[in-house]
């Protein structure tokens, strides 16, 4: 068997309200680029990769990858990651990677969880991600923490979740700090509490708002200040596990974080980690050093969203509710649609494979509207409502 096509389309979906973040605004829809490795017997394998229009990117990769065989994933990384340092990119690896796994799951005849070890769950619980929102449903703006608390528990009693993340360093600190005492106050003892400032916070200020946080036993404060050494000020200095997705991101950046003591827990991210062996990898290392390991999201559609959960299934110390933008998407591009939340939970598909089909029609129709809207990570991430507005790390 060899791989003898590439196929790359951009496509965006509509989201429910515009998401702040530290960085901008997701300005109502995601965008995703969907990658197709067809074999010269027709099985044809799907990889998702985001931040923004990748075509031209994988394109350059396809004269590496073609010929090959979709089971020598060693040898396709070494020719697709470890050749050039200048293409090198895990994302667009990771993508390859995942398609790759697809074709094996059908040419076997067995879900995508069986090639990585077999699954240890049926389904993983998910949390709800609270933002911010411009134009929420029903109109307005979230501008208080009380109207985010409404938020969380709206998500609770429509999905189930029992854990959330708020996306911090948008609004003053102490504003994003009431919004986690608020849940803790409603919510429960027993309900899950994350905050993540993406590392806008001053090492200052989340020490300050850390030792504030102690008190309400959060799961892990994730990126509260910029960088290793902002971190491991912070993990010093407060009662709570650091968690990151950011220092580290890159197997380079492991070994010193855990000789900084920078960190207590991972969040894994197939496209980061190099795929869903690379994953492996990563919480085999974790294992060794007793950091814990969670599942971070990248604002992902259906076909990577499959690869997250059968890759989750099959790691029995990922213990943690996974990371999901996917609640705020209106529709998807597989067949059959938005996966559905069950009592908090998104089931493991059954394969083969990837155990998920394109749906064309949607296709289409997102492409379309992909065309119309733009790249909006090529003006990343303006606020249309703050025209001279940028970030400034640590400028809280």
């Amino acid at each position: 068997m060899k791989i003898v096509d590439m196929r790359t389309r951009c496509v965006a979906i509509p989201t429910t309200a515009q998401l702040r973040h530290s960085t901008g605004v997701h300005p109502g829809y995601f965008i995703r680029t969907v990658l197709e490795l067809i074999t010269d017997e027709g099985i044809v394998g799907l990889g998702e990769v985001g931040g923004g229009d990748a075509r031209g990117a994988l394109q350059k990769l396809k004269p590496r990858i073609t010929g090959e065989d979709p089971f020598n994933l060693e040898r396709i990384k070494l020719k697709v990651l470890r050749s050039v340092y200048y293409m090198s990119n895990a994302r667009l690896y990771a993508a390859i990677e995942m398609a790759c796994l697809d074709i094996q799951g059908k040419v076997l005849g067995r879900p995508l969880n069986v090639l990585l070890g077999g699954k240890v769950r049926d389904e993983v619980p998910m949390i709800g991600y609270l933002f911010w929102r411009y134009d929420r449903p029903g109109g307005g703006d979230d501008r208080t923490a009380e109207e985010m608390a409404d938020h969380c528990e709206q998500l609770h009693q429509e999905l189930g979740i029992t854990s959330m993340k708020l996306k911090a360093g948008v609004m003053a600190p102490e504003e994003e700090v009431r919004t986690l005492e608020l849940c803790r106050k409603r919510l429960g003892d027993s309900f899950g509490l994350r905050i993540d400032p993406n590392g806008a916070w001053s090492v200052p200020t989340a020490i300050r708002m850390g030792q504030r946080l102690e008190a309400l036993g959060l799961e892990y404060y994730e990126d509260p200040s910029w960088g290793l050494e902002g971190n491991a000020a912070v993990r010093s200095k407060v009662r709570i596990p650091i968690a990151t997705n950011m220092f580290p991101n890159k197997f380079d950046d492991l070994g010193p974080a855990i000789r900084m003591g920078a960190v207590d827990i991972i969040l894994t991210d197939i496209h980061y980690w190099e795929g869903p062996r690379g994953v492996k990898d990563l919480v085999a290392v974790c294992n060794t050093f007793n950091l814990g390991v969670a599942m971070h999201s990248g604002v992902e559609f259906g076909i990577e969203l499959a690869a997250m959960l059968h890759t989750a299934s099959t790691i029995p110390v990922m213990t943690f509710a996974g990371d999901a933008h996917y609640h705020h998407l209106t529709d998807d591009i597989i067949v059959g649609g938005l996966m559905r939340y069950e009592r908090g939970c998104i089931r493991v598909p059954d394969g083969p494979g990837l155990g998920v089909e394109l749906d064309e029609e949607k296709m289409e129709k997102y492409e379309r509207y992909f065309e119309q809207k733009g790249d909006y990570y090529a003006r990343f991430h303006q606020d249309a409502r703050r025209p001279d507005w940028y970030p400034i790390t640590g400028g809280f």
